[in-house]
């Protein structure tokens, strides 16, 4: 029987041996790769490191929004019963992202864009576009800078300062990023400006003494004044790029644009914006010819944003948010010239309202519904070229719009923001476009519908 015991041990003895022998062949080969994949991963970030160095981390990063959408629009004068509409309009939108820092305190920002209609012609020639509006209208395939800016941060002593020239991020701005189911939102206040802006900036921080305050200075030009056929014909005196004193209309139009923040604790944004207009457009009374140097205009608005209502009443109070903004616009023409209503010195006074409510949509993880309403008077004239709706601006209205949207991830991914829109429209006065100072606002009694559906793919 001990015999037996015995050569049980021994035989159990070998087995773990063996087994041992097996276990530690199967940990020395583990090591060996583990070993191996460390030394690849080191070798790939001396590369990573490397191209960093060699290019001083001077590089950029790109990202990609591509949307596209069908609107489905109707238009009725109710006072003559003409109708008109399109039951699908189909548009394209691609925007390619650049950004860029290549030192402390210096940034690039910069957008390409090609934003058309599907069919369209390769360049429109029936109604040019303006260089800064082209890329905010659905037009033809062509890419164009929308835009393209650096931003130097620094201090003056205590005070922050930021300086920027180039074209700004001017338009989808405060109050207007919702209803795009944007996540950030342009520079100025979009109840006054809605279009981009050449210019330079200066910024002033004031956060040491107010919560998020700080203002901002910008000065810019929206129309270069007639300089063609300045190489002259048949003799040699060429002045290139000069200005002609043959057309004294067709004057340069620039602007001083100065919005801010009055405060923003993270929950209540105030924010207010002043922007004057020098040589702004109108009409010649002697000549009759428009869009000529006509005199100036002012406009004002005051915006308030309040990021959830109450303090933790509720998770859906704690997500919504709510806003008003009211603004206004004054034309004032030079002698010989007419500006809306306005004629000889005179001034045209217009006031606009612009409230909504953003809420949670109870139905997606991420979704939410938006209801806005926007009211203009006879003279409300904006400078809101990157229209916000395919059948004009609601913001600019002359009369009342009133809007429905959903803002949702389709699928629910993240990368996919869509949305369902519905504009209604009543203008009482004659539509408000392009900031046509030369148009006399006259009563009317036209009614515009805009249902649009679109997705987007961002990255």
């Amino acid at each position: 029987m001990k015999k037996i015991v015995t050569l049980s041990s021994i035989a159990f003895l070998s087995t773990m041996a063996f087994a041992d022998t097996d276990m530690q062949s199967e940990i020395d080969f583990l090591k060996k790769e583990i070993k191996e994949l460390k030394k690849q991963q080191d070798s790939t970030t001396r590369t990573l490191t490397d191209v960093k160095i060699s290019t001083n981390n001077d590089n950029i990063k790109f990202g990609i929004d591509f949307r596209n959408a069908i609107d489905v629009l109707e238009y009725k004068n109710n006072e003559t019963g003409e109708t008109a509409r399109n039951h699908s309009l189909l548009s394209s939108r691609l925007y390619l992202n650049m950004a860029a820092s290549p030192m402390k305190g210096l940034s690039f920002r910069g957008k390409l864009a090609i934003y058309s209609t599907w069919g369209a012609h390769l360049y429109v020639n029936d109604d040019p576009l303006k260089d800064w509006s082209a890329s905010s209208k659905p037009a033809d395939t062509v890419m164009r800078l929308k835009e393209g800016y650096f931003v130097y941060s620094d201090k003056i002593g205590d005070q922050p300062i930021a300086l920027s020239i180039g074209r700004r991020p001017s338009s989808t701005g405060f109050l207007a990023s919702m209803r795009e189911n944007e996540s950030d939102e342009g520079s100025p206040l979009a109840h006054i400006t809605n279009m981009e802006v050449n210019g330079a900036m200066v910024k002033l921080d004031f956060t040491r003494y107010v919560s998020g305050a700080y203002v901002k200075l910008v000065y810019g030009r929206a129309h270069t004044g007639e300089m063609e056929n300045v190489y002259g014909t048949g003799n040699d005196n060429v002045i290139p790029y000069a200005d002609k004193d043959t057309i004294a209309e067709d004057e340069n139009v620039d602007f001083f644009v100065m919005p801010g923040d009055a405060y923003n604790n993270g929950q209540y944004q105030l924010m207010y914006q002043w922007a004057h207009i020098f040589d702004t457009k109108g009409r010649n009374t002697s000549t009759g010819i428009p869009k000529g140097a006509a005199g100036t205009a002012d406009l004002f608005a005051l915006s308030l944003k309040v990021n959830g209502i109450g303090d933790e009443i509720s998770d859906f109070l704690d997500d919504t948010v709510a806003f008003a903004s009211i603004a206004s616009s004054r034309y004032d023409a030079k002698d010989g010239h007419t500006l809306l209503s306005s004629a000889d010195g005179g001034s045209s006074n217009g006031h606009s309202f612009w409230a909504g409510v953003y809420i949670p949509d109870m139905i997606t993880d991420s979704g939410r519904f938006g209801f806005e309403y926007n009211y203009g008077s006879k003279n409300w004239t904006p400078m809101t070229w990157a229209e916000d709706t395919a059948i004009g601006s609601k913001i600019a209205v002359r009369g009342s719009a009133y809007e429905a949207y959903w803002n949702f991830d389709l699928f629910g991914i993240k990368y996919l923001p869509s949305q369902v829109r519905y504009t209604y429209v009543q203008h009482d006065y004659t539509p408000n476009a392009n900031c046509s100072g030369w148009t006399v606002p006259e009563p009317v009694d036209i009614t515009a519908q805009d249902l649009r559906f679109f997705v987007s793919y961002r990255y």
